[in-house]
């Protein structure tokens, strides 16, 4: 079998965690043998969509029409479309009515979560089965490595002793970027590093406005590959992501991956798989965050953080792989 990984914008979704979830497709299907390209021109037996645009579901259509069994990947939910960038109340009823289109046009829908499954099933216009997936994570990829913790403590200057906080996301107010500010102006102390860029063009007037009038101690790194971001998540006292809505969250699962100590918001995507104090930690306003990060600081997280790798070695690439090869097979017997 061979696979097509089909992005409608795989250019404009590289830096994104749709980007990343494609790559992890791409080398977990591999890790079982399956052979895959992202080339619509190529020759394929089966074809897994990962975008939720006009054109795509223009090709779903054509794929449906043509025979060929194929898979919608939902990335994306009404849910988390909001509260992320400028003018977004405008844009939502188009992009509501393509997740509508897409969603209503799929014959099975793979999603990351047990969460993002119920939101996409209770769906008028989905017809079809959807099947919870992990995005799964690159275990290998986020071994300790002290050249890379060395490389992020050169780049950003950290001295011996200092204590630092990291967050990764798109300058949206979704992913709780200016509760990340707010936390870290109280806590003068610790250097706070927020790793993710946006086009200015669509970063909100609030966000803006808390970049611009960000305490001393939060750097706004923009975005940042390569060994400087992986030495960041090993070698970062704590992982704080205060997002307001993910259907997974793959920032999550690399953080428990490098075994630095997470703290994210207590929302519902965690259910069942993140539990506080056992694997990650978990507030629900600022002064919590704040109490949490204290603790975090002050106290041996060693047990948190082998109980999170636990979670990611659960989902490792290879596991994924195989979940997914059986889903599309479904399809296939389903043709």
């Amino acid at each position: 079998m061979k696979v097509l990984l089909y992005e409608q914008n795989a250019n404009m979704q590289k830096k994104s965690g749709i980007g990343r979830a494609l790559r992890h497709q791409k080398k977990a299907l591999e890790l079982n043998g399956i052979e895959t390209t992202f080339n619509p021109k190529d020759t394929y037996d089966f074809v897994h969509i990962n975008s939720s645009f006009s054109k795509s579901y223009r090709f779903v259509k054509k794929l449906n029409k043509k025979g060929i069994p194929c898979v919608v990947h939902g990335h994306s939910t009404y849910e988390d479309f909001r509260e992320s960038f400028r003018l977004w109340r405008f844009i939502e009823p188009w992009f509501d009515r393509n997740l509508t289109k897409i969603y209503g046009e799929a014959k099975m829908i793979i999603t990351p979560t047990p969460y993002s499954k119920k939101l996409i099933e209770n769906y008028e216009c989905t017809k079809c089965p959807v099947e919870a997936i992990s995005n799964g994570i690159d275990l290998d990829e986020y071994a300790y490595d002290l050249e890379k913790i060395n490389a992020f403590k050169n780049h950003f200057k950290i001295k011996e002793g200092q204590k630092v906080v990291i967050g990764i996301g798109l300058l949206f107010k979704r992913k709780g970027l200016h509760d990340f500010i707010e936390v870290a102006r109280r806590m003068p102390n610790i250097t706070f590093i927020w790793f993710g860029a946006l086009n200015s063009i669509l970063v909100t007037h609030e966000i803006n406005k808390a970049i611009l009038h960000r305490p001393k101690n939060v750097i706004m790194a923009g975005y940042i590959d390569g060994a400087i971001i992986k030495g960041a998540m090993q070698g970062a006292d704590c992982f704080f992501f205060p997002s307001y809505e993910e259907t997974e969250g793959i920032v999550v699962l690399e953080a428990l991956a490098s075994r630095v100590p997470l703290l994210v918001r207590d929302i519902p995507v965690y259910n069942g798989w993140l539990e506080n104090n056992k694997n990650c930690y978990m507030a629900n306003n600022n002064d919590e965050f704040i109490e949490k990060i204290n603790f975090i600081l002050e106290n041996n997280n060693s047990e948190i953080i082998e109980n999170g790798f636990k979670v990611a070695e659960e989902r490792n690439l290879k596991t994924i792989g195989k979940s997914l090869i059986e889903t599309y097979k479904r399809i296939i017997e389903k043709k």
